[in-house]
C-alpha cells in the first residue's frame, strides 16, 4: 500500500511541483492550499505525513500544526518554509508536534530524505 502524503501550501504551483514530484517516488498525495482544506483532508484521507507550510497566506501554519496532531495525533508533519530556517520558529514547532522540517529553496530530493527519514518504509 502507498504512503499518503498531503502537500499544504498556498501556492498551487508548489503543490502541484512538489506533488508531481512526490507521486513519482511512489506516493499516493493529496493536496490543500488552505487550513481549513487540510483539516477536512486529514479527516477524511488520514495521510501517514503532512508537508506543511509554515506560512499559509493569512493563517498561522504552527496553529494547523496543533489542530493536525489533535486531529490525528500519529501523523507525521514536516513544515516546509520559504523563509529560510528561523531557528526560533522552528523550535517552536518541533515543540509544537513537527517531526522536521525543510526549506522550498532546497532542491526536492532534500524534501524526500526528510520525508524518508521520518517514514523509514517510504
Amino acid at each position: 500500500m502507498k504512503q499518503r502524503l498531503l502537500i499544504v501550501d498556498d501556492e498551487p504551483q508548489i503543490r502541484e511541483l512538489l506533488g508531481m514530484f512526490l507521486e513519482q517516488k511512489g506516493f499516493e498525495i493529496y493536496r490543500a492550499g488552505t487550513a481549513q482544506e487540510c483539516l477536512d483532508r486529514v479527516k477524511a484521507s488520514h495521510p501517514d505525513l503532512v508537508v506543511l507550510d509554515i506560512n499559509l497566506a493569512g493563517e498561522d501554519g504552527l496553529e494547523v500544526l496543533v489542530q493536525i496532531k489533535e486531529l490525528r495525533p500519529i501523523t507525521k508533519v514536516v513544515m516546509l518554509t520559504g523563509m529560510g530556517f528561523l531557528e526560533d520558529l522552528l523550535k517552536e514547532a518541533l515543540n509544537k508536534g513537527a517531526d522536521g522540517y525543510v526549506s522550498k529553496v532546497l532542491p526536492m530530493d532534500e524534501l524526500l530524505a526528510a520525508i524518508r527519514r521520518i517514514l523509514p518504509a517510504a
